[in-house]
């Protein structure tokens, strides 16, 4: 045999050796396979979502300059419905309590009592008197009639003229005003008289002085503004009406007072004095509706 087949069998000897070697090493290896197979359900858990993966892989985001976000307040449990079915509504917020409104001031205590109207008046002071016809102003100097500038101030300082009539208006003559609107107030005041001044001063147009009876020290809570510089202003000084005061201010106001009732009675049409302070201004509306009043004085500051 040639030297070529010899090798070729050799060649064969091994190829099939190296066979069967390989088959025992396949089925020794089978077993491990088998026990290494995994259940589908455990296939499908070890299947990754690519993108996941990315996801997982890339680095998370951090907000630029922002603060942490707060945690959300725990929500509670919406109240239980009431017998009716429904849920009961939600308590309101307490209102925070108002202030009481404020009380409307009383009347001054010396408006009762006159012993308390007992101010020394400053020597020089102006009122400035509300009508129902306009303003006018009354500069008062106290060493003109320093009784009556006290008891003047006194009346204006505790509020006492308000709805005063000017219930005796005499064309070229005079305004006269002063009786209280309430018949109690003018049962304090009718007899709370002042004594006399003398007259320092006469009186001329746009002055006031204290209306008075014939006797001494009579003057109390009436008055009278001058209308003309005539003849009777030289009887009025002599019977002692001692003015205290003038009208610097608004005189056209006090000319322009209704004065269609003329002389009071009983000796003219106009009203009557006693009626006055008996029923106050009830008994002025209902019989002369006409007339003129002081709404207010004030200190003129």
């Amino acid at each position: 045999m040639s030297r070529y087949w010899i090798f070729c069998l050799a060649v064969l000897a091994l190829v099939l050796l190296g066979a069967c070697g390989g088959g025992e090493e396949n089925s020794a290896q089978q077993p491990a396979q088998s026990s290494q197979a995994q259940k589908p359900e455990e296939q499908q858990a070890d299947q990754q979502d690519p993108e996941a993966d990315k996801a997982e892989a890339a680095p998370p985001e951090t907000p630029e300059e922002e603060p942490a976000d707060e945690p959300e307040p725990a929500k509670k449990d919406p109240p239980p419905p009431t017998a009716s079915g429904a849920r009961p509504a939600p308590p309101a917020k307490a209102d925070k309590p108002k202030p009481a409104p404020a009380k409307p001031a009383g009347p001054h205590p010396a408006l009762l009592d006159p012993s308390l109207a007992n101010e020394t008046a400053p020597d020089q002071f102006r009122v400035h008197f509300e009508t129902t016809k306009g303003d006018f102003i009354v500069e008062v100097h106290r060493d003109w009639s320093p009784r009556g500038a006290d008891r003047f101030y006194n009346l204006v300082r505790i509020g006492y003229f308000q709805e005063i009539a000017f219930f005796r208006v005499l064309r070229g003559f005079m305004a006269q005003f002063g009786i209280h609107g309430d018949p109690s107030v003018n049962r304090l005041w009718s007899n709370a008289n002042i004594k006399d001044d003398p007259v320092k001063q006469s009186n001329q147009r746009s002055f006031v002085s204290f209306a008075k009876t014939g006797l001494p020290n009579s003057r109390s809570v009436q008055f009278f503004i001058n209308y003309g510089d005539n003849e009777q202003k030289a009887a009025l000084d002599r019977q002692g009406f001692s003015p205290f005061g003038q009208v610097v201010s608004g005189m056209e106001v006090v000319d322009s007072l209704y004065n269609g009732y003329g002389e009071g009675a009983p000796r003219g049409p106009g009203p009557h004095q006693g009626m006055l302070q008996q029923q106050g201004n009830a008994y002025l509306k209902a019989n002369f509706p006409k007339l003129d009043y002081v709404k207010k004085a004030t200190l003129v500051k």
